[in-house]
């Protein structure tokens, strides 16, 4: 009887994928219902950012992020996994600036606005149309966006809400500030890189005696906002000069010289001038010494009429200015290059500066301790990532400076009274724009009096992304849905963003909720290049996804980004590597199309070789579950190809197929090859759904069932004796021991041969001989 393998397609082609997309979208199939009698896996996906630069590691991402949603169904949970895009911020305000040529501080605010919206659309759609690709079982058709109304309108509601309970105030303090950016930046926006910069030698004439102090400063056009030097108490070059003054170059100027432990004797010439403000250890001295603060840097990143002559000037500019005055006045020692840790705008990239800026804070310094206790609670993959948590949360030293000077996002909800000045605030419920709208109401609640102007400041895209677990959760609005799904399950995000997505997440929803934002963290590494380097625009690095997705197809993509590395680690991009999932995937096809020949018997009366292979089996579903539900995909996805092809298709297809055709074996042994096939193959389709879903859902539907395998749940354990696995490498060796034989006789593998089964796989003699032709 000749055998006609029941899936049609002789070979896997992307384009199959196209197909099983439509009826994944045609049936329904991810669809939430939060009516289930199942538990609920609620979701916090990452709201990702149309930025222009969604590169084959962002898409990765997502992929992963997707794996997660899809274990969890097949775990039993019925999962809320919604969709959102980012839309507020400076990276939109920069994309819009580049693209259109324009200035956000030259552009109508109106305007301005609008072409954000127009830019954001395009690159939304574009983002859509890859995780579409990659076969994304989120809900697609109804994404979320933060710059919605709805989104808004919570994001403002929140707010009110906190400033009745005297959470948020206003004060003018020194701020981080991106001069490029035009705001104020949070601690949590400021990076640290180790530049190249130059240690300046100054000499600072000292009063009334003779003589001169050298100061060391990579900062020399701040010299006219010192106010004094330090040098340490224990430093004895300095000793005489405790409390004496200098005279400060160029602007003539006294300051005090002020014994402090500051000051480093190992760094430069051990004298240190504070400024205000060079760092936030200035703004700490000016504080603890009582000093009177001189703005040097304005908002455009120019020097201030402070500064005299060099008003005006850029920053770098009025630095070589300065130095080359300096050296003309005779009061420049030397100059020196080093590479100083500098703290940079992570938006920008441009070194930020510290300037008094007025602006609303949000307390979390007294919440430090509470989140502390959220995060020890809370269930980290991998685990080591929770320390970088805690970490942020130590570091933190100042309450969050909430509003921003920009366009494009969530407005801050006040009206000021044009006679006392005080801050009216509205009912929450609706999304206001006070730059461009009368305010809801008549009189001031102070006053009376009935004449307004409005806040022009934003937030802090922060501020609105992490109350995400909050809005697809629907606070405020539904409260039967939000106690089902809030907390939510799972937030999985980037290391990168622990510092700030997740810290404020976290922040935010307990002043709001009084309950952690979600009960797991699952923590990504970052996608980079084959080098090892973090993709973007600026080193010209990055691969754009969607070719890719259309050149080798979903499957071969997620296997790719799955099995490149272990969870919580960077993963190098390699498109030799995904046509080598390529590879696996046309391997499982060409098994499943094997295996398709054959009926599924529903019980039988296995052989040796058929309870070997279903216990190496058991120890592959035990091994990948536990990898499953670590959400760390890259267990089970190199353990199941480790499988598949080095001992099930290598070894027990080839054991057994003589046997599966029936071939000197009667018709229950025959059984039991079919039986032990189809057994294994149902196993590696569930394991490997969630991963690669397209090929398995194609297999699934053409052999078992009519319904997706993503409605299926995790096979477990068959039922057979462990002690079975074994008998695994003395199966393999003998196998590679016949094969070596028959190449080292110039033998086909179908010849005959003259070896004789070792007593101890006497239970495999009858496969074995009719696997390799054996003579005895």
């Amino acid at each position: 009887m000749k055998l006609i393998p029941k899936i049609k397609e002789k070979v896997w082609e992307p384009s199959l994928e196209l197909k099983i997309l439509r009826s994944w979208e045609k049936g329904k199939i991810y669809k939430f219902n939060p009516k289930s009698k199942k538990p609920i896996f609620s979701v916090d996906t990452p709201p990702p950012y149309p930025s222009g630069a969604f590169h084959v590691g962002a898409a990765a991402h997502y992929s992963q992020i997707d794996m997660i949603a899809r274990t969890a169904r097949m775990l039993g949970y019925e999962v809320y996994f919604p969709m959102g895009i980012d839309r507020n911020g400076v990276p939109v305000e920069k994309y819009t600036e580049k693209k259109y040529g324009i200035k956000l501080q030259d552009t109508s605010r109106e305007k301005f606005i609008n072409l954000c919206k127009t830019a954001l659309d395009e690159l939304e759609n574009e983002m859509i149309r890859i995780m579409e690709r990659m076969g994304i079982s989120a809900d697609l058709m109804n994404y979320y966006c933060t710059d919605a109304i709805e989104y808004r309108t919570l994001t403002q509601a929140t707010f009110i809400e906190l400033w009745k309970r005297g959470l948020i105030y206003e004060a003018t303090r020194p701020s981080n500030y991106c001069y490029d950016c035009r705001t104020t930046i949070a601690d949590a926006d400021v990076e640290y890189l180790e530049l190249s910069t130059e240690l300046v030698y100054m000499k600072f004439s000292l009063e009334d005696m003779p003589g001169e102090i050298v100061v060391a400063s990579t900062r020399p056009e701040l010299l006219c906002s010192c106010q004094a030097i330090l040098v340490n108490p224990r430093d004895k070059r300095y000793l005489h000069l405790h409390n004496k003054h200098v005279l400060i170059p160029i602007y003539d100027r006294m300051v005090s010289i002020i014994p402090h432990p500051a000051a480093n004797p190992k760094f430069g010439s051990g004298v240190v001038m504070v400024c205000s403000y060079g760092d936030f250890e200035d703004v700490r001295l000016f504080r603890e010494l009582n000093l009177k603060e001189i703005v040097a840097i304005d908002e455009e990143g120019r020097l201030t009429k402070a500064a005299g002559v060099y008003s005006g000037l850029p920053v770098e500019v009025a630095r070589r200015k300065i130095i080359e005055d300096l050296e003309r006045k005779g009061r420049l020692a030397k100059r020196e290059k080093i590479t100083h840790r500098i703290p940079v705008c992570e938006r920008s990239g441009v070194p930020i500066e510290i300037i008094p800026m007025k602006e609303f804070y949000l307390k979390q310094l007294k919440f430090r301790e509470k989140i502390k206790e959220l995060a020890k609670k809370l269930v980290f993959h991998p685990e080591h990532h929770r320390q970088r948590l805690f970490d942020w949360i130590e570091s933190i030293a100042i309450d969050w400076p909430i509003t921003r000077r920009r366009y494009y996002g969530t407005e801050v909800p006040i009206w000021y009274c044009s006679k006392c000045g005080k801050p009216n605030l509205p009912s929450a419920g609706k999304y206001y724009q006070p730059w461009k709208e009368k305010p809801p109401f008549k009189k001031c609640k102070f006053c009376g009096n009935k004449k307004f102007y409005g806040d022009i400041r934003t937030f802090d895209t922060w501020f609105d992304s992490s109350i995400s677990p909050l809005f697809i959760s629907k606070f405020l609005k539904d409260k039967n849905f939000f106690k089902k799904t809030f907390p939510n399950t799972m937030r999985p995000q980037g290391y990168e963003i622990i510092r700030t997505w997740l810290y404020y997440t976290l922040l935010r929803c307990y002043q709001l909720a009084k309950k952690p934002a979600f009960s797991h963290v699952w923590i990504s590494g970052l996608g980079v290049d084959e080098k090892g380097e973090k993709m973007s625009k600026s080193k010209s690095n990055i691969v754009f996804p969607l070719p890719i997705l259309q050149k080798y197809g979903g499957d071969a993509f997620r296997l790719w980004n799955a099995g490149e590395s272990s969870l919580g680690e960077d993963f190098r991009y390699s498109e030799q590597k995904i046509i080598d999932g390529r590879k696996f995937l046309t391997k499982l096809w060409n098994i499943a199309r094997f295996i398709s020949a054959f009926p599924e018997p529903k019980k039988a009366k296995l052989s040796a070789s058929d309870k070997w292979i279903l216990a190496e089996l058991n120890q592959l579903i035990e091994k990948s579950l536990n990898g499953h539900r670590d959400f760390n995909f890259f267990i089970p996805i190199n353990s199941t190809r480790e499988f598949t092809w080095n001992i099930f298709a290598d070894h027990y297809l080839e054991l057994i197929k003589a046997r599966a055709y029936g071939q000197g074996f009667n018709k229950d042994e025959q059984m039991a090859a079919w039986y032990t096939l189809h057994t294994c193959l149902k196993a590696l389709l569930k394991l490997l759904a969630p991963i690669i879903p397209f090929i398995t859902d194609h297999i699934w539907r053409s052999l078992y069932s009519k319904k997706s395998i993503h409605r299926e749940i995790f096979l477990k354990k068959v039922k057979v004796d462990k002690k079975w696995a074994k008998f695994t490498e003395k199966l393999i060796d003998f196998n590679s021991q016949v094969w070596n034989e028959k190449k080292r006789r110039k033998l086909s593998l179908k010849s005959e041969i003259d070896i004789k089964v070792p007593p101890e796989l006497q239970p495999f003699e009858k496969d074995l001989k009719a696997m390799h032709n054996l003579k005895y």
